[in-house]
């Protein structure tokens, strides 16, 4: 059955899926809003397109009429078509080539280094501190390390605030 589209349904706070990225993560937070609103399977198809757009959407208008079976059937269907478009597995070796560059702030590197590490799973302590020092440039900070290495991420935020305030200091 190929299902209509409700119009004027609006998840708030949803992206719209555009094709680019991962499906699974779309599929799951709009799976999370259904069962929050407690939604029947037929609900469930009506609302889907409304959080598509672009590809995505022109996708989904190209389905034939009466080609979509249920909720699951059109989940199926989805994941089949953009599955290409899955996060690529980082792994802990991602961390080393993340440098820090010539004249940038520490402030800088710690943040492209911080989103960097939320992207990989289960990373023990010891490999982001690995990674984090690896980076650093030559500096107060990097010449700090060795006279008493980084236990815990606590110990570096604390340690790198100091160096950060210190940078923002010298700059004014």
């Amino acid at each position: 059955m190929r299902v209509k589209v409700l119009r004027n349904f609006k998840s708030p706070d949803m992206d719209l899926y555009d094709g680019t990225t991962d499906p699974k993560h779309h599929l799951s937070n709009f799976k999370s809003r259904m069962y929050l609103a407690d939604t029947s399977d037929a609900t469930c198809c009506k609302a889907f397109p409304t959080t598509l757009t672009k590809v995505a959407m022109k996708w989904f208008d190209s389905l034939p009429p009466r080609s979509v079976t249920s909720f699951d059937d059109l989940l199926r269907k989805f994941l089949m078509r953009f599955s290409i478009q899955k996060d690529k597995v980082k792994h802990a070796s991602n961390l080393l080539v993340i440098k820090q560059e010539v004249e940038e702030p520490l402030r800088d590197y710690i943040e492209r280094f911080n989103k960097a590490f939320l992207e990989i799973q289960d990373l023990p302590t010891e490999a982001v501190i690995m990674g984090l020092v690896n980076g650093l440039r030559e500096g107060p900070f990097s010449q700090s390390i060795p006279k008493r290495h980084p236990i815990s991420l606590s110990d570096v935020q604390e340690r790198v605030e100091k160096y950060i305030n210190m940078e923002k200091n010298a700059r004014l």
